[in-house]
């Protein structure tokens, strides 16, 4: 028998890195169906910062959910790291890319984001696998 796995036998237990990804790609996905909205619609873009933080809130309370799922305990816990580390990331891209600092809008960001993902972690906790 071989002792070394292929990439496909390696599976990521993770429960940060696995929320972290699916949070990631609910975003990706939920931007792009915004564009997409925008473009096609005559919607003004005055209401981008409440479709954004839902974005946000729906991904992270998706990304807490797998977090939870995964870690099989302390869900909020988990899935409230998922939401701090994600935060930091936003942020990051933020700071870097738009000069954007720390400011009342971002602390509600980061309150709005920590109990949606603590939230998605404590339903994700309580369902079978």
């Amino acid at each position: 028998m071989n002792p070394m796995k292929t990439v496909s036998q390696v599976r990521i237990t993770s429960p940060l890195f696995s929320g972290l990804v699916y949070s990631l790609c609910m975003m990706t996905i939920g931007t792009i169906v915004t564009s997409l909205f925008l473009l096609l619609t005559s919607t003004q873009e005055s209401s981008l910062h409440m479709l954004t933080t839902i974005i946000h809130a729906v991904s992270l309370f998706i990304g807490g959910w797998v977090s939870g799922k995964r870690a099989g305990n302390r869900g909020w816990y988990h899935g409230g790291i998922v939401g701090f580390v994600y935060f930091i990331l936003i942020f990051l891209v933020g700071f870097l890319a738009f000069d954007a600092g720390l400011n009342l809008q971002s602390l509600q960001l980061l309150s709005i984001l920590f109990v949606s993902g603590a939230l998605g972690g404590i339903l994700g906790v309580n369902t079978q696998k």
